[in-house]
């Protein structure tokens, strides 16, 4: 687990000296940024009491849009120059309910944990011992939301064979896609109840490719939208949601 830790810190923080920032900014990428928060607060019910953590929060780009939706969010991430960045951008926008602190976890209960496209970073060791990890982090009745790449998604198979190195431009050496039936179950083992959901279809890997073009990412998301309802489309759909509670004794 040291040696994926290593090259995972190694990648990241390479990533966050400039690219990730300017990319990240952008607005294709920004709303689709602002469409996670509002998939977040309707999947876990985040409000204005709820106390927040984010797992692998990288600058924070998602997190300073979620800010003003509830009582604190607090954000952790491996990398010294990820926090740098989303501390300063917090102080920049005047964000005070937002702190973000180098690491892997944080102490204390909170209503949500989240974690965006950070659970297929993990070793396999580490991703199975998370969701009991959960059990020290949330209080009764809260809610970890996590977002990751689909092992049966179309978009990657396809990208894979027709833009191979644009697509490891923006992968890291340890980083797989993850089977959504397994993951979830992770959670199940531990008690917490569990459901899955399809994010996407083409939207998000469009938004990476086009990160400038806002009105494409608009319309592509509207389109999966419509693709989604379908089953077996569904099934193929880029990037998977998980949503567990934890048991509330009232």
């Amino acid at each position: 687990m040291s040696g994926v830790l290593d090259r995972e810190l190694a990648y990241h923080e390479k990533l966050y000296s400039g690219f990730a920032q300017t990319h990240f900014a952008r607005p294709a990428v920004r709303a689709l940024r602002q469409h996670m928060v509002g998939r977040i607060l309707a999947h876990t019910g985040a409000g204005p009491r709820s106390r927040v953590l984010s797992l692998g929060c990288g600058i924070g780009d998602t997190e300073l849009l979620l800010a003003p939706h509830v009582a604190e969010v607090v954000g952790v991430d491996l990398s010294p120059s990820a926090v740098r960045q989303a501390r300063q951008d917090a102080a920049t926008l005047g964000i005070a309910n937002a702190s973000f602190q180098q690491g892997s976890t944080a102490s204390g209960r909170f209503d949500v944990v989240i974690a965006i496209f950070f659970l297929h970073h993990l070793a396999d060791r580490a991703l199975a011992e998370l969701p009991g990890t959960l059990r020290d982090l949330l209080g009764p009745g809260g809610v970890f939301y996590s977002l990751d790449p689909s092992r049966r998604r179309l978009s990657g198979a396809i990208g894979r064979r027709v833009v191979p190195g644009l697509m490891k431009r923006y992968q890291s050496p340890d980083e797989r896609e993850l089977d959504p039936e397994a993951t979830a179950g992770l959670f199940r083992r531990e008690g917490l109840e569990t459901r899955l959901e399809v994010y996407d279809f083409a939207s998000s890997p469009l938004a990476g490719l086009f990160p400038g073009w806002r009105t494409g990412y608009r319309f592509a998301r509207r389109i999966d939208d419509v693709i989604l309802r379908v089953s077996f489309l569904k099934r193929y759909g880029s990037n998977f949601e998980v949503i567990a509670r934890a048991a509330n004794p009232h």
